[in-house]
């Protein structure tokens, strides 16, 4: 079976299915970021033990790691927000970044840096993992298949409407 659009490859044999939205978005953005966020902290981790040693890359990697787990939260709230009030869930997303910034500047400011922190390093492995996130993120939303419209219910005559 061809098209009768122009030259062009020929169609396959196989079923055609329909394809409707994409199965649980949030997830997929999730395990899509975290891989892209950690493999790039696993190189950035290597290369500042090569040069500075196991405070850096640990540094490195710390940081990384406070990044990954702040968008995690934001992804795991629209996740489950998104299941049952879809609408809602862009309020969720501006609450809980606000509960986040504030959680986490009282944590870090509580704690303190450790001795061991590197300056440097941490600050490298958070942009490290903010990029390939964010990067990760726009290609994951690319990719989704988002239903805008219902689909036509079909009439008795078995024609839709």
């Amino acid at each position: 079976m061809t098209s009768n659009a122009g030259s062009g490859r020929t169609s396959g044999n196989g079923p055609v299915g329909v394809s409707g939205p994409t199965k649980s978005l949030w997830l997929r953005l999730l395990a899509l970021s975290s891989a892209a966020a950690g493999g790039g902290l696993l190189l950035a981790g290597v290369a500042a033990l090569l040069i500075e040693g196991m405070p850096a890359a640990l540094s490195c990697l710390f940081g990384g790691a406070l990044v990954m787990a702040f968008f995690a939260i934001s992804l795991l709230v629209g996740h489950y927000a998104g299941r049952n009030n879809p609408s809602g869930a862009i309020g969720l997303f501006v609450a809980t970044y606000f509960i986040k910034v504030v959680g986490f500047a009282v944590v870090l400011f509580a704690i303190g840096a450790p001795a061991w922190l590197n300056g440097k390093w941490f600050l490298g492995g958070a942009v490290v993992a903010v990029v390939l996130w964010q990067a990760a993120e726009v290609y994951g939303f690319s990719k989704a298949r988002l239903q805008i419209y219902n689909d036509p219910e079909s009439t008795e005559g078995g024609t839709n409407v």
